[in-house]
């Protein structure tokens, strides 16, 4: 299996990465923060032993902000948390200096997380942060990355309490809006997939 370390893979290190990180810490529960640097981690991992080449900085940014639909101040009160935080993303982006056609990527990266299945060669940062956030809350291909890096990520970002917190703000988004990716995960057994989770044990 390919060696894969956090020291080869940290995101990179631009001025937008890190203004990113730096939103995840200050608007998500610790918890759902350490989940987001995690989702990168598991991203940039899968994308090594699957030989995949996404737009690193892209798939950061995503990762570090795809659950920022979650915090209380970005709330939306029709719109799927994924498509709110989607668009917060979008509006993060421009910000930066992106381009309206690099933000309408950064909204479709982070609404894909949540669908069933990704396509990578539909998108290969949408594959890469779906199958990433997969593992981190359902447990989904747990052997596909060594055990080794699985440890030494969770070492140095534990999981905390994120199967009450995410549990309790997704069962929230899904009773809100039951025709939303929420409520079908709720319905797919999210509470007990969080706390079946493999990584719980590492």
């Amino acid at each position: 299996m390919t060696r894969v370390r956090i020291a080869d893979l940290r995101p990179p290190g631009t001025r937008t990465v890190r203004d990113a990180l730096d939103l995840a810490v200050r608007y998500l529960a610790p918890s759902l923060a350490a989940h987001s640097v995690r989702s990168w981690y598991w991203a940039a991992g899968f994308a090594e032993v699957l030989d995949l080449r996404p737009d690193r900085e892209l798939l950061a940014v995503a990762a570090l902000l795809h659950d920022i639909g979650l915090a209380e101040e970005f709330d939306a009160v029709r719109t799927p948390y994924e498509i709110g935080g989607g668009h917060v993303a979008a509006v993060f982006g421009a910000g930066a200096g992106w381009s309206r056609d690099r933000q309408r990527r950064l909204v479709e990266v982070i609404e894909r997380h949540n669908w069933p299945e990704v396509d990578p060669e539909l998108d290969v940062e949408g594959h890469l942060l779906e199958i990433a956030t997969g593992l981190d809350v359902s447990g989904a291909r747990p052997d596909a990355l060594p055990r080794e890096y699985l440890v030494e990520v969770l070492e140095a970002y534990p999981r905390g309490a994120l199967a009450a917190d995410f549990g309790d703000r997704v069962a929230e988004q899904a009773e809100r809006k039951p025709d939303s990716q929420a409520a079908r995960l709720v319905v797919g057994g999210l509470r007990r997939k969080l706390a079946d989770n493999p990584l719980e044990s590492l």
